[in-house]
C-alpha cells in the first residue's frame, strides 16, 4: 500500500464522517419541529457507513494485493417509529385531543453521538498529517 492510499483512505473517512454530523446536527436542529413540508414532526436521520475500495492514482500491482478500503455513506435512515405525543392543547398543530406530534430526538444521544464523529474526523485528520510527514521526511532523505 502507498502512502497516497492511504491519503484517500483518511479522505473517505472525512468525508463519511462529515455527512454524519451534517445529519446529526440536522437532528439537534429540528428536535422541536412538529410540521414539515412532508407532513407531520421531522423525522430523525442516521448514516450508514460501508466499506469501499478507495482509488489512488499512484498505485502499482502490489497494492491490489493489499486489502485497504476506504468509508463511505451507504444510505440515510430515516426513522420509521411513531411520533412523541405531548399533550399541549395551545399549540397549532395539535389535533383533536389536543396531543402535538414531535420528532422521537434524545438531543444528549445525539451530542454524543456528534461528539463521536467530531472524533472521527479529527483521527483522519491525524492520520493524513502523519503521512503528510512521512512524505515530507523522504523527500528531505532524498536531498
Amino acid at each position: 500500500m502507498s502512502l497516497f492510499s492511504v491519503l484517500s483512505i483518511g479522505a473517505s473517512g472525512m468525508a463519511a464522517q462529515r455527512t454524519r454530523a451534517e445529519l446529526l446536527t440536522e437532528n439537534l436542529a429540528n428536535a422541536e419541529t412538529t410540521r414539515t413540508p412532508e407532513g407531520g414532526p421531522y423525522r430523525r436521520k442516521d448514516a450508514v457507513f460501508a466499506s469501499t475500495e478507495v482509488a489512488s492514482p499512484f498505485a502499482s500491482v502490489f497494492n491490489r494485493e493489499v486489502e485497504a478500503s476506504g468509508v463511505r455513506v451507504d444510505e440515510i435512515l430515516t426513522d420509521g417509529r411513531d411520533p412523541e405525543r405531548r399533550y399541549l392543547p395551545g399549540h397549532p398543530d395539535a389535533d383533536g385531543e389536543g396531543f402535538v406530534a414531535f420528532p422521537r430526538i434524545n438531543p444528549a444521544e445525539d451530542m454524543v453521538d456528534l461528539m463521536g464523529a467530531a472524533r472521527g474526523y479529527e483521527a483522519n485528520v491525524a492520520a493524513i498529517s502523519a503521512v503528510k510527514d512521512m512524505i515530507q521526511r523522504s523527500l528531505d532523505l532524498l536531498r
